[in-house]
């Protein structure tokens, strides 16, 4: 494989008929970069590894590849590489065959064709079912030769549609893994398109999270988990509490929030600097439990609550309560012969403060 490239996407949009479907799209892909596009079905990202690719155009803006603008370039000249979500491989066809196709549309001679294909399969380790054809495969089997094809064409980026999501969830979660460590070992330049956040979290870099043909935040997996900035975003990527209410301050500075479950105090939350309307958003795992005569440890506010639901899930149980009307989440460790709390217990929760999020929107 070459040096990777860099991918920019600069002020895109797309649109078909009177349908945007992509809006002032600003992205950029570092060389060796493995980059998730995570979103709803229909907020545009699959497009945008079509226009990538070369399949779809855009009415305005640029993509640029290793800093050249790339938009005018026919898709079989940009050497970008893209697996689809079916694996479009050729069913009567060998395994070697459909690997050797895009080689051989090249006109290559037959030796750098055995080799490139030799080399592919070696790669995702199906050497020796180079004489099946398709429908003998498992569906990982048939991911792997849809990879193998691509990567025998050497390509300098990689595109990656919902490659696993024709798979069960136990190989998914193999296939994955199998994919993040090809992808190190060859360090190209990989963009992922998928609508499951586990996956996107557990194999990028970075992700860019879509709505409605827009990028509403890009960052991190850890910075998407943990610092959502809008509440679309604090509501894809895993489980979330919002809590609803009104922010002010005290005569000394300090923050007040007021909503469904009461009044307490606030620590210095960043980006809010007026009172007003605001939704604290916190994850269930950094919500504790304890009987209502407990004492109240530091560092956490204190909400009075009710059982209303408990979910055995092996690691940890989710607990949901009531608490104002609201319906909040706790997932606590399960220890072994602790039985927890019944449905209709009451509780206090406590809130971790320094894992609260605010969000104006």
């Amino acid at each position: 494989m070459a040096e990777p490239v860099g991918v920019e996407v600069r002020d895109v949009s797309l649109a078909f008929g009177e349908l945007t479907v992509l809006d002032r799209i600003d992205l950029k892909v570092a060389p060796g970069e493995f980059f998730a596009l995570l979103g709803p079905s229909g907020c545009g990202k699959s497009t945008l590894l079509r226009l990538i690719a070369g399949f779809n155009r855009a009415r305005s803006g640029q993509v640029l590849v290793d800093g050249v603008d790339i938009g005018e370039v026919l898709p079989w000249k940009r050497n970008i590489g893209m697996v689809f979500q079916n694996y479009a491989l050729w069913p009567h066809m060998s395994v070697a065959r459909n690997v050797a196709f895009g080689l051989e549309e090249r006109r290559l001679p037959r030796a750098a064709v055995r080799r490139g294909v030799d080399a592919a399969l070696a790669l995702v380790g199906l050497a020796d079912l180079a004489g099946r054809r398709p429908g003998q495969l498992s569906g990982g089997q048939q991911q792997r030769v849809a990879l193998a094809r691509t990567l025998a064409m050497e390509p300098r980026v990689l595109l990656l549609d919902e490659p696993l999501s024709n798979l069960d969830a136990k190989l998914r979660h193999h296939m994955r893994r199998e994919l993040v460590a090809l992808q190190r070992r060859l360090g190209i330049t990989t963009l992922f398109v998928t609508h499951d956040q586990e996956e996107a979290l557990t194999t990028a870099d970075r992700i860019a999270v879509m709505e409605g043909g827009r990028i509403v935040q890009a960052g991190t997996p850890m910075q998407l988990f943990d610092a959502p900035e809008s509440r679309f975003v604090a509501e894809f990527i895993g489980a979330i509490n919002l809590l609803p209410g009104t922010l002010s301050r005290a005569s000394g500075g300090s923050l007040r929030f007021r909503g469904p479950t009461g009044e307490f105090g606030l620590p210095p939350l960043p980006a809010l600097t007026d009172s007003g309307t605001v939704t604290l958003a916190f994850r269930p795992h950094t919500v504790t439990a304890v009987r209502p005569d407990a004492a109240a440890g530091a560092g956490r506010i204190w909400i009075e609550a009710r059982i209303s639901e408990r979910e055995f899930l092996g690691e940890y149980v989710r607990y949901r309560a009531l608490a104002g009307g609201v319906e909040l989440v706790a997932d606590i460790a399960h220890r072994a012969g602790d039985p927890g709390f019944a449905g209709g217990a009451a509780v206090k929760l406590g809130i971790d403060t320094s894992a609260i999020t605010a969000l104006r929107a």
